[in-house]
């Protein structure tokens, strides 16, 4: 596997991951209000992200219904 980051710089390896989960946690973000927005329900959600419909809708129907996001019920 090539090297990403330098070997000898653990901080800058380190720094590339918390940028890494950021866009992931901001991609996420996007594609669930899309997903909600376009009338999906929350067990399709989370069946493809590979969580449970608990957990993706713990961490984003506050900001959903925040934006102003129309939520199905069940």
């Amino acid at each position: 596997m090539k090297k990403l980051v330098a070997q000898d710089d653990p901080a800058a390896g380190l720094a590339a991951v918390v940028a890494l989960r950021r866009l992931a946690d901001r991609i996420e973000d996007s594609q669930v209000e899309q997903a909600m927005r376009a009338g999906w329900s929350w067990s399709e959600v989370a069946e493809v992200l590979g969580v449970t419909r608990q957990a993706v809708h713990k961490k984003h129907a506050k900001r959903l219904i925040a934006a102003g996001v129309a939520l199905r019920r069940r």
